[in-house]
């Protein structure tokens, strides 16, 4: 069973992505195509391939077939029916059937991302955390302090190690994190 929580990670944590609300919905965009979104009652759609939406309907006993003037565009699932694998693995389908090219091209370099070989990163971050940050396009230590501590551990893969880590290094270099107006 997933939240809602789990699914605005799991959409923010792709490159890109504004959330926003349509027609009372939570909504995701990358580059204004929207790709997902939750309705009030928890029920996820996901823009999908006509090929993923019929595994999706396959893997998902509860999953509907979301049909816009004949044409099907993706499902509609409970978000209570899911796990968090499938969710994480369905948001990305929708992420890379909307977005553009280059962009999810970028996004699979950055899955193949390994410690020590993205720019000024440092080696000790381990994978998780080098592809979640090449993956939001953070490739340098300046990127990583334009972001607050907070926007870093959204991303799926970095945690309070990387933080550490990553603080550590930022520190040397006379750099922090951006602050978070938020926790003020």
């Amino acid at each position: 069973m997933t939240t809602e929580a789990q699914l605005r990670k799991a959409a923010l944590g792709l490159p890109e992505v504004e959330e926003r609300t349509h027609f009372g919905a939570v909504a995701y965009y990358v580059r204004n195509e929207g790709f997902a979104s939750v309705t009030p009652g928890g029920e996820v759609r996901l823009r999908l391939s006509p090929e993923d939406v019929e595994a999706a309907l396959a893997d998902h006993p509860t999953a509907e077939e979301v049909v816009r003037q004949g044409t099907s565009i993706g499902v509609a699932i409970p978000l209570t029916d899911l796990n968090g694998q499938a969710l994480n693995y369905l948001v990305k389908r929708a992420w890379l059937h909307r977005a553009p090219k280059r962009l999810a091209a970028a996004l699979a370099a950055a899955e193949e991302a390994k410690p020590g070989e993205v720019g000024d990163l440092p080696a000790s971050l381990g994978g998780p955390a080098t592809r979640a940050l090449a993956g939001a396009g953070i490739t340098s230590l300046a990127d990583v302090a334009a972001r607050s501590e907070q926007e870093l551990l959204a991303l799926h893969g970095v945690g309070p190690r990387a933080i550490r880590i990553l603080s550590e290094d930022l520190a040397a270099r006379g750099m922090a994190f951006r602050s978070d107006p938020s926790t003020g």
